[in-house]
């Protein structure tokens, strides 16, 4: 009995060093944020009624972002099969690259905001095979289309890839995902970015596949799975740095960045259909403010807002102090 008491005692302090030593902040990283960006989408800024070429200069000239997120969404860029249609990308990108901003380009079905697989209801449905070789033709097409551009930084292959059951998405397959990474890396020599939940995934997946690893960070978060349906995630800085510290030592990922940081409510319905007591329920000004300097204590040296159409939406609602704090970040 008293083996037993002794090994189950090494085991917890074995268990405990472990532990201790996978949450110490890894050396690479730094108090506060070294680059703010955001996260653009033509749907997002015209679900709230808004003029997108507008919404998509006021971004650039009176916030001041200078670093971008941007998705060839299939469903705008093929509308009809073998019809394509480059008109709004060729536009984002040339308004961008006149003003010296750097942008992440993302390809692939699974693109930022819902409903989170943006596939044409042409593809939809194709044999699976058929399907695939049509998204990688577009992948082809756009890649060779735009990788003269300087101010492409990263491409991002799929977004939340392993995020499976969140959205309206056909069944997910690892083996094209790798097929998708591989064949934009033999197209151009820009690094790739893959992405991952910051709380729900351990990141091992994403990143084994990654040049640059993707996390979200949200804080507020609803379902109606929750009692009262509001949930701030109880998360210290300290469980990033065990998630960051174990792709350090079974990846070979360069880097870390924040492509999603939450900064715009997230309830029960549309924000348009939100009275502004359930918005700030979700997020306020000062919780805005807190997501921030969560941020900067995790350290990751790069984070991209996640609601910027918002901001202006809000502005021009009369609640201008979400884009005149956003203006201070950058």
């Amino acid at each position: 009995m008293s083996r037993l008491i002794k090994g189950a005692a090494i085991l917890l302090i074995v268990s405990w060093l472990i532990i201790l030593f996978f949450i110490q902040k890894p050396a690479d990283l730094t108090p506060g944020l070294k680059t703010f960006g955001v996260t653009f989408s033509k749907q997002a800024a015209e679900s709230f009624g808004l003029d997108w070429q507008e919404a998509f200069r006021a971004i650039l000239d009176d916030l001041g972002a200078k670093n971008l997120r941007l998705s060839v969404y299939w469903t705008e860029t093929e509308p009809s099969e073998g019809q394509y249609d480059f008109s709004i990308l060729d536009w984002q990108l040339k308004e961008a690259e006149r003003r010296g901003v750097k942008i992440i380009v993302a390809v692939g079905q699974r693109l930022p905001r819902w409903p989170e697989c943006h596939i044409p209801d042409w593809a939809k449905n194709l044999p699976t095979e058929e399907r695939r070789e049509r998204l990688l033709k577009l992948i082809d097409v756009v890649v060779n289309r735009y990788k003269s551009l300087s101010a492409i930084k990263y491409w991002q292959v799929e977004n939340e890839p392993f995020l499976i059951g969140f959205g309206e998405c056909l069944p997910f397959d690892k083996k094209f995902l790798d097929k998708e990474i591989a064949f934009v890396r033999s197209l151009d020599s820009r690094l790739i970015i893959v992405s991952d939940s910051g709380e729900l995934s351990l990141w091992l997946q994403a990143a084994r596949r990654a040049d640059i690893f993707g996390t979200t960070m949200y804080r507020s978060v609803w379902s109606n799975k929750i009692p009262g349906g509001y949930l701030r995630y109880p998360l210290p800085p300290s469980f990033f740095y065990l998630k960051a510290n174990l792709i350090k030592y079974f990846a070979s990922t360069k880097n870390i960045i924040v492509t999603e940081l939450q900064a715009e409510p997230w309830g029960p319905k549309q924000i348009k259909e939100m009275a502004p007591m359930e918005r700030d329920t979700s997020l306020s000004l000062e919780k805005f403010k807190a997501n921030i300097e969560y941020a900067r204590q995790v350290g990751f040296r790069e984070a991209y807002l996640w609601g910027a159409e918002w901001w202006l939406w809000e502005k021009m609602s009369g609640r201008p102090e979400f884009w005149e704090y956003a203006k201070s970040l950058f």
